[in-house]
């Protein structure tokens, strides 16, 4: 039996509008999410991504417990969440980016014992896990200090803390990295890594930034206009939509067109080149040609957005 299990289901809600200068007012209904299925086995790592609007924060209420579903089947961890909520609160964990589960005006210490007694986590596991992931997410500093006087970085890693104490099954992530710098996504990143290979916890990861994705997940799930449009791996999403990756190059001075095999230069400003490549191709032999061919001063990588990954995909007729 699937970790998670969604068959044709679907969430609408009602809007009412005013018509004829405000003196009526209509009762329409908007789709959220239908005919939505897919399945999540134990251990997997799946991305849950899709335009703003396409229905990712309704699914992960629904599959958390906090939205009931107009239609359709939904368990998780062979529960109903709507039904069973203090039950499955104990199986899984919720991170929200923009959102924090710590009390703010309360040292971080004091919030995770508080959760402690919520959970009803055993002393012992209780001071097991607290001590492991404060020493792997390096918030030892900052055990006594206010939540409002944490950094974003600080604040994103106690609240992952705060989903793990109680050792749940699954672990859902909306927008994880939002804000942080490249030192704490890549902290991040690795915690993540490290605990689903060690304790086999099942990650389901909503983001806008494609590097979350490929550092992370095994499997992609793309949902638009409130529906599944693609299930598979990442490489194969970026083929099969067409998008490419832009290698931004900053040559030490001007230069005409860079001519490297697999990458076709789109614009050039002063010593600032833009190559594009396939998406799914490595960046790795381009940069290597460049750097053996170019006094270079520094390189980075552009990813393709969601969104234009999902545009190119229509208009291929990938969906």
């Amino acid at each position: 039996m699937s970790l998670i299990d969604v068959r044709d289901l679907e969430r609408t809600f009602v809007v009412r509008r005013k018509v004829d200068g405000g003196r009526r007012r209509v009762r329409d209904e908007v789709r959220a999410v239908h005919d939505l299925t897919f399945a999540i086995e134990p251990g997997e790592m799946v991305g849950y991504i899709g335009p703003n609007g396409a229905g990712k924060s309704t699914t992960i209420k629904m599959l958390t417990g906090i939205l009931v579903p107009t239609g359709g089947h939904l368990r998780v961890a062979g529960l109903d969440p709507s039904r069973d909520r203090v039950a499955l609160a104990r199986r899984i964990g919720v991170v929200f980016g923009q959102r924090t589960t710590l009390w703010w005006d309360l040292p971080l210490r004091d919030s995770f014992e508080l959760l402690q007694k919520m959970y009803r986590i055993p002393p012992a596991r209780f001071r097991a896990n607290l001590e492991r992931f404060v020493e792997l997410l390096d918030l030892r500093d900052q055990l006594d200090t206010p939540v409002r006087q944490l950094s974003l970085g600080q604040r994103m890693r106690g609240d992952i803390t705060a989903a793990l104490l109680h050792d749940p099954e699954i672990l859902y992530l909306d927008e994880p990295t939002i804000g942080l710098d490249v030192v704490s996504k890549g902290r991040l990143r690795e915690f993540l890594r490290a605990l689903n290979a060690e304790r086999g916890t099942t990650l389901v990861l909503t983001t806008h930034d494609l590097q979350d994705i490929e550092a992370l997940c095994d499997r992609v799930l793309v949902i638009d206009h409130g529906t599944a449009v693609f299930d598979g791996p990442l490489p194969a999403l970026q083929a099969q939509g067409g998008s490419t990756r832009t290698l931004v190059v900053d040559l030490v001075d001007e230069a005409p067109a860079i001519e490297v095999p697999g990458a076709v230069v789109r614009r050039v400003e002063g010593p600032r080149q833009w190559l594009s490549f396939p998406a799914e191709a490595s960046a790795a032999p381009i940069v290597a040609a460049v750097a053996a061919s170019y006094d270079v001063a520094d390189l980075s990588i552009q990813e393709p957005d969601i969104e234009e990954v999902i545009r190119d995909l229509y208009s291929r007729g990938g969906v």
